[in-house]
């Protein structure tokens, strides 16, 4: 996990399945008529709510699913099958729809801070992320690994920061098409790392060679 290829993957696989490109338009509708120094305060408080959750199930992920008997080879294969369905939701511009609908259902619910709900859950901290995360943990061999996994997580957070602050900017720089173009190839990356995922656990029970 420590050597350059797999931090690179690993790094591709949370960017895409988190997204921040695609989370600044829904900060923005969640946030609309507060000031400058709120948005930035909501902002933060989202990435540090989501860093900790992440943190909770990269160390306890794996052991929770020894205490009911799933092996990781399994997991995979479980999560394999989500991120593709993930990937097939951005392909088609489902996500984007269900992620409108669950930030405003939490404005609903949530109309003075949405830092922590619906913006850190499940928009940031969603089965996708939670699923990557675990499958992440999987693979590290050592502290070295879970080190360099937290350094990744906390750099696609810091992205994920930035989005939000700079999301009027990103709006307008890319626009709806671009917007919709950037997250279907997103969504193509994913796929493709989801079979992968797939044919790792088949080949943990000796499936494939």
């Amino acid at each position: 996990m420590t050597d350059i290829t797999a931090l690179i993957a690993a790094f591709t696989t949370m960017f895409i399945i988190i997204d921040p490109p695609g989370l600044a338009p829904v900060f923005i509708a969640m946030t609309q008529g507060m000031n400058a120094a709120q948005r930035r305060a909501i902002a933060i408080r989202a990435c540090l709510v989501s860093a900790c959750l992440m943190m909770v199930f990269l160390f306890l992920g794996e052991a929770v699913l020894g205490f009911i008997g799933i092996s990781m080879d399994a997991f995979r294969i479980a999560g394999g099958i989500l991120l593709f369905l993930t990937a097939l939701d951005m392909l088609f511009q489902k996500r984007q729809a269900r992620r409108e609908d669950n930030a405003a259902e939490g404005l609903e619910e949530h109309h003075d801070d949405p830092s922590v709900f619906p913006l850190a859950l499940p928009l940031i901290v969603g089965p996708g992320a939670i699923t990557t995360i675990i499958l992440l943990a999987g693979q590290a061999q050592g502290a070295s690994d879970f080190v360099a996994i937290t350094g990744v997580i906390l750099l696609v957070l810091f992205i994920v920061l930035l989005a939000f602050l700079a999301s009027n900017t990103i709006e307008r720089a890319l626009g709806k098409t671009g917007l919709n173009i950037l997250t279907r190839v997103l969504g193509m990356l994913l796929a493709a790392l989801a079979v992968q995922f797939i044919l790792d656990g088949l080949r943990g029970f000796g499936i494939g060679g």
